[in-house]
C-alpha cells in the first residue's frame, strides 16, 4: 500500500524518536490525524516554538531561551560546586529533590564508543574550561550507573584531578545499570549527600 507522502514523512519523522518504531510511529502519526487535529497541531507549534527558541547556555550548556539559563545567573546558587550530569532530564531529577544548591554543566550524552561518541562529541573540553573558573572547589560527577556512565565519570575525573580539581562522586545509593531519570527523590538526595571522592 502506498501512502500519501505527507504522511509517510509525518511516520519518519516521528521514527526519530528514541524507541519508537515503524509500527508505533504509524500508530501515533494515525491518532494524531484522527483523534486529536488540535494535539497534532498543538505538538508541530511546540517543537517549532522550542526549536526557534531554545538554545544552550553559554556556562552549564542546559536548553535556555537566554545566553545564561536562570540557575546559573541565579545568585543563590552555590558557585564553588559543579554537578556534572549526562542529559537535562538527569539536571531536573535532581533539582527535583531540593538537596543540591550547587551549578551545572550538561554534557548532553556520555562516552560510548560503539556510537562514535568521544570526548569531543560531549564537550568534555567546555566542562574543563567551565571548571577551571577560579571560584569551582568540587566538580560532583552525577553520570548515570551504566558502562557509559561509569567510563564518563572516571575519564573526566582523571582529566579534572589532572588539572588540580577536586572531583567526586555520588554514591551508590543508585541502582547499578540505573538512570537518575527513573530513581526516587531520596535516593538521588542521598547519593548526593554521600558523594565520594573519585
Amino acid at each position: 500500500m502506498t501512502l500519501p507522502g505527507s504522511l509517510g514523512a509525518l511516520i519518519d519523522a516521528l521514527r526519530v524518536l528514541p524507541g519508537v518504531g515503524p509500527k508505533s510511529a504509524a500508530r501515533m502519526a494515525y491518532h494524531l490525524l484522527q483523534r486529536d487535529r488540535n494535539g497534532a497541531a498543538r505538538l508541530a507549534r511546540g517543537l517549532t516554538d522550542a526549536l526557534d527558541k531554545l538554545r544552550q547556555c553559554e556556562r552549564c550548556n542546559n536548553f535556555s531561551e537566554s545566553p545564561v539559563c536562570e540557575i546559573c545567573a541565579s545568585p543563590r546558587r552555590d558557585p564553588r560546586l559543579l554537578c556534572v550530569v549526562e542529559m537535562p532530564a538527569d539536571l531536573n531529577r535532581l533539582e527535583e529533590t531540593h538537596a543540591y544548591k550547587g551549578l551545572y554543566f550538561v554534557l548532553m550524552g556520555r562516552l560510548s564508543p560503539l556510537d562514535q561518541v568521544g570526548p569531543r562529541e560531549i564537550g568534555l573540553e567546555r566542562l574543563i574550561e567551565r571548571a577551571r573558573d577560579g571560584v569551582t572547589e568540587e566538580v560532583i560527577l552525577a553520570t548515570n550507573f551504566t558502562s557509559e556512565g561509569e567510563a564518563t565519570a572516571h575519564y573526566a575525573g582523571e582529566l579534572l584531578k589532572a588539572r588540580g580539581l577536586r572531583v567526586s562522586r555520588i554514591a551508590r545509593g543508585l541502582p547499578a545499570g540505573g538512570e537518575l531519570e527513573h530513581v526516587d527523590g531520596m535516593t538521588i538526595a542521598q547519593a548526593l549527600l554521600d558523594r565520594r571522592p573519585a
